[in-house]
Order: C-alpha cells, then sequence, then structure tokens
C-alpha cells in the first residue's frame, strides 16, 4: 500500500507519499480502505516533534477518518466486508489501508458520506460532549466561543444555537468573524475585544459558559465569564496557560473545569450511540459541516501548509 509518510521531524515538506508493507490486523481487528480522512493541528504538532509518536520511522500521521471494510475481524458479524465505517482515534490513518479496533468503528448511514464523516466524528463528538457533559446548555445561556471558525467552533456555535444559547464568537480575523456569523453565532468579535464583548452580551453579567480551546487566553475567558460563570479548558492552541490564581474564582464563584472526549468515549456502545445522535442532527439539517478544502493524500504536504497558514475556515480534509 501506500501512505503518507515522514522520516524526521520538520515542515510540510517532510512528508512524502510512498510504499509501506500493508499492515496486518491484530485480533479484534479489521482492515479498512480509506476513502476520507480528517487533517487535524494535532497532526502538524507531531510532524514537528512536539506530541508523542511512537514507534520509529518512517512515521504515518492521522487519527480519523472514514472508508470500508476490506477485512473483517475474525469472527465479528457487526462490520462485514463492504461495510462503510468510520472512526475518530486510531492512529495511521494517513494511508490506503488502516487496521482499526472493532470497537472503535462507527457504521456510517447511508446518507452520510465518507468526507462528512471524516469532517465532522472527531471535531462533532467534541463539541457534542462540550455542551452536554462539559456544561449542560440551557436555552437562554451566554455563551462565548473561541476559535470559532475553526472546525470544533463551527460545530459548537451551531449545536449552542440548537439548545436554545446567545453565541458570541471569538476569531482573529474579519473574514473569520463572518464565517463564526454565517455558521449562527450571534456576535463574533477578535481576542481583545473578548471580555467587553462578552459583559456587553450577557446583559452587563458577563457570560454563563466559556469555552476556551486556546490555552493563553485562559485569564480573558475567566473575565469573561459572570460571576458564578464557568469556564471550560479544553486546548492548549497557543499554548499552556498562566497559572490561576485560586482566589480568583473563589471571589467571584467561578468554575474553571477540564474537558477530554476520551474521558467520554468510554465504550463502543457510547461511541456509537454519541455518533448516531450526532448524524441526527446533520441530516435534520441543524449542523452543517463546513469543508474549507479537500487535497489528494498524496499531495498532504499541501495540506499542511494551508493549515498552518491558518487561512482554513472549516475541516481540512485528504481524500484517496
Amino acid at each position: 500500500m501506500h501512505a503518507l509518510l515522514f522520516d524526521k521531524f520538520g515542515g510540510p515538506e517532510v512528508l512524502r507519499w510512498g510504499e509501506r508493507p500493508d499492515p496486518i490486523p491484530a485480533p479484534g481487528q479489521a482492515l479498512l480502505r480509506m476513502r476520507s480522512v480528517g487533517l487535524n493541528f494535532a497532526d502538524v504538532y507531531r510532524r514537528n516533534g512536539n506530541y508523542h509518536l511512537s514507534g520509529t520511522a518512517p512515521w504515518v500521521l492521522g487519527y480519523e477518518g472514514a472508508g470500508v471494510i476490506e477485512q473483517a475481524a475474525a469472527g465479528d458479524q457487526l462490520f462485514p466486508v463492504g461495510t462503510r465505517v468510520g472512526f475518530a482515534d486510531m492512529p495511521q490513518a494517513n494511508a490506503e489501508l488502516v487496521a482499526v479496533d472493532i470497537d472503535k468503528l462507527i457504521p456510517l448511514p447511508d446518507d452520510i458520506t465518507f468526507d462528512t464523516a471524516a469532517a465532522t466524528l472527531l471535531q462533532g463528538l467534541t463539541a457534542q460532549y462540550l455542551v452536554t457533559d462539559s456544561y449542560k446548555v440551557r436555552r437562554g445561556d451566554v455563551a462565548v466561543v473561541h476559535a470559532a471558525a475553526g472546525g470544533v467552533g463551527q460545530l459548537l456555535v451551531q449545536m449552542l444555537k440548537v439548545r436554545g444559547a446567545t453565541v458570541l464568537g471569538v476569531a482573529s480575523s474579519a473574514s473569520k468573524r463572518a464565517a463564526v456569523l454565517a455558521a449562527g453565532a450571534d456576535a463574533a468579535c477578535g481576542y481583545d475585544d473578548l471580555p467587553a464583548q462578552a459583559k456587553q452580551l450577557g446583559a452587563g453579567r458577563g457570560a454563563d459558559v466559556v469555552y476556551d480551546s486556546i490555552g493563553r487566553t485562559l485569564g480573558d475567558s475567566l473575565a469573561a465569564a459572570r460571576i458564578g460563570g464557568t469556564v471550560v479548558f479544553y486546548g492548549m492552541a497557543a499554548g499552556d496557560p498562566d497559572p490561576v490564581d485560586p482566589r480568583l474564582l473563589m471571589d467571584r464563584s467561578l468554575t474553571l473545569t477540564g474537558g477530554d472526549l476520551w474521558n467520554v468515549l468510554t465504550s463502543a456502545a457510547i461511541r456509537r450511540e454519541r455518533a448516531a445522535a450526532l448524524f441526527a442532527q446533520i441530516r435534520a439539517g441543524k449542523l452543517r459541516p463546513n469543508i474549507a478544502a479537500r487535497f489528494a493524500l498524496s499531495d498532504g504536504g499541501s495540506a499542511h501548509a494551508y493549515l498552518e497558514s491558518r487561512a482554513a475556515i472549516g475541516k481540512v480534509l485528504l481524500t484517496l
């Protein structure tokens, strides 16, 4: 098979399209022929050497995608050959063939395309737990979303609106703020305006919940929350946050909580149940994935360069 490989850490130019032995599925794994793969900043960080990578070079990136069962797992009747499936957390997805644990496979309904699955499973399931588990959003809540023009951000904005929240999206440029408004946000602002804009939208009180995936903005997120409000910290796209003095939380009765998808997807049944709910929202038109661009997997270096340019508004896909 062919895969997108790299032998050393560095920029997009280290990626190459090369041959590699076909993966041999372990017990409890099926072999999947890929059709669409989601590209994430975590792939960039691993390519740069900033995230953990197991094994030795040449390495293969990628953790999410969709395709067709090429070889069923021994004894498994749920996913026979030819079944359309997706997954959100299996390594080495940037290849023509991927061995995937059957517990991590998600069946795709006929009306969910490979591209839709690859564009929504990881980030859509993340947005889903943020509005249901990290903080239960109620009608009338004022919510702030950092990086609101990104893959998670746009889906999160839409899910918040479905639940009846008033949403302020934070984005770094005018074009991205326009995309945030197009996704359904009630208002959009830059990072310099966040606390003041949140207070204005929250009738002088601030936001009920702030979703922070940036890290370095955590201080502004706490300032944007109302007395008794909640900040959900779930990412560090711009680096580690500054330490938080717990007296600040005490003085304003704030809640600071973390969020991680893998603490939620604790079984195959939960994974598939939540994915089915995600697909139902897409089917009903309540959730509209925004695909920023498609690149051939063999041209993965161009896709990485595009993602790193910060020009992408929505999800970048690698297709086969």
